[in-house]
């Protein structure tokens, strides 16, 4: 995969994210709404799961957009209706799903950010610029929905041929989806499998995907999520307290609280970034050795027959809430007792082993960044900057300024960054200021770890690059 290529499908992972991030709300209003036996809020929650499509159209859109523009979301949610409906006027049988959505997107976010300076005729003036985009859109889809029309049924046939090979090969084929799925997140495309395997594969009572059907009361969803509880509940919590338990005692104090922060962060949202970025780099034979334990995790259930879903991840939270849909829930918590010990021994045995320092970063995680801010409020003026602007100018200047952004975006945990000149940033100084790791991926792109308050981080990182061009 060239380059190129590679940045691209990058920039699709992270515009996938947009539209997921409804889902939790989603999820926790239908099973309220069920639990609670109030029709109302149940159909509050299902909303966004009937809609996916148009929601992935959307959010597609705006994520591979430049400047992430509505307009570009009205695109998005055209170009979906023009293609399915112009596609279903050939062939009713038809249901593009999620991927029809993903598709007009995709085809939106790019037209444009190839048309919205376009300048027309004057008598046209009005249908100019950002305005053209929906127009433009529309045309295409047209096209699409011309040549889908006859050709989608044999793209049916091909999704659902490699869907049913997965589930047919059991066990082995989730080993393999499981380590593929960690083995792909330092370079951000696990985003793509997940949403093929969670929102394309299977159908029922026309919702198509795993985590779709699951919430749409198919016994058989959750196959390809019943797998992530145990490791991501209770495997890598275990390596927060390897960790701890092989830290020099002066450490102990110092990163105690760090750690039992990503321990609960990973246990009860599923949100598992900041722990496995510890070790990642500094010891990747202990994330391959993760990876292919998601994979054996991801064949166990399967074996016990264990189907569980999530609407935002493998967390408590999703555990519990969604325990009536899951089949044979309970035994997720002994499976889960295993993996935890599995990974400490292993994680015990290899920091002492090889030596292992994986405390430094936390170190530096939890209180790194005080010299850091400290030293640019002293060039800041008192009162114009808190300490999220000073924070969010020295990631600016450790990336290689202000001149040195392109593009700036972040999903769940991580910054996502197209810079002129990658050889300018300062790996070092990002880490101090809180990152816990670094990804160049080619002459342009890289991502910087940062944790759940990447959102903030991201929002202020905008704020001073747009003041500084006004």
């Amino acid at each position: 995969m060239s380059r190129n290529v590679f940045g691209t499908v990058q920039k699709l992972g992270k515009s996938l994210m947009l539209p997921i991030a409804v889902l939790p709300a989603a999820g926790l209003l239908l099973r309220f709404g069920v639990l609670l036996n109030i029709p109302f809020i149940t159909e509050a929650g299902n909303a966004a799961f009937a809609n996916l499509a148009l929601l992935f159209a959307i959010g597609v859109a705006i994520g591979l957009a430049k400047e992430n523009h509505g307009a570009a979301a009205l695109a998005g949610a055209l170009g979906y209706f023009t293609i399915t409906s112009c596609a279903k006027a050939i062939n009713e049988a038809i249901n593009m799903g999620v991927l029809g959505g993903i598709i007009a997107g995709i085809l939106a976010g790019n037209l444009y950010n190839r048309y919205h300076n376009i300048r027309v005729p004057d008598f046209l003036g009005f249908f100019g610029g950002k305005r053209f985009v929906p127009i433009i859109t529309s045309i295409y889809s047209i096209g699409l929905g011309f040549i889908f029309g006859y050709l989608w049924p044999y793209v049916q046939k091909g999704i659902d041929a490699v869907g049913n090979w997965t589930v047919e090969a059991g066990s082995g084929g989730l080993f393999v989806f499981g380590t593929l799925n960690r083995l792909l997140i330092p370079t951000g495309l696990h985003h793509v499998m997940n949403s093929i395997v969670w929102f394309v594969f299977g159908e029922y009572n026309g919702a198509t995907g795993d985590l779709h059907r699951f919430f749409a009361g198919d016994p058989s969803a959750g196959i390809f999520m019943a797998g992530f509880f145990p490791v991501m509940m209770f495997g890598l919590p275990a390596v927060a307290l390897a960790i701890y338990n092989t830290a020099k005692k002066e450490h102990k104090k110092v990163i105690g609280g760090a750690l039992v922060s990503l321990g609960l962060t990973s246990f009860l949202t599923g949100i598992t970034e900041p722990i496995e970025f510890m070790f990642m780099f500094l010891a990747p034979v202990l994330y391959v050795i993760h990876a292919m334990l998601t994979g054996i995790s991801m064949a166990l259930t399967n074996m016990f027959g264990i189907l569980h879903g999530f609407s935002f991840s493998a967390g408590a939270l999703d555990y519990f809430i969604n325990w009536k849909w899951a089949t044979k829930p309970m035994l997720i918590i002994p499976i889960g007792l295993i993996f935890g010990v599995v990974y400490y021994v292993i994680f015990v045995f290899a920091i002492k082993k090889f030596k292992l320092n994986l405390t430094d970063g936390i170190i530096d995680l939890a209180y790194g960044n005080a010299d850091e801010v400290k030293g640019r409020e002293e060039n800041v003026a008192s009162g114009k900057k808190d300490n999220l602007d000073v924070l969010a100018i020295s990631y600016l200047e450790a990336l290689g300024g202000e001149e040195n952004i392109e593009e700036l975006d972040n999903c769940i945990t991580r910054l996502r960054l197209e810079l002129k000149d990658v050889s300018k940033v300062d790996e070092d100084r990002l880490k101090k200021l809180g990152a816990s790791g670094v990804v160049k991926v080619g002459k342009k792109s890289v991502q910087v770890i940062v944790g759940t308050k990447v959102d903030i981080i991201a929002n202020r990182m905008k704020k001073n690059l747009s003041s500084s061009k006004s």
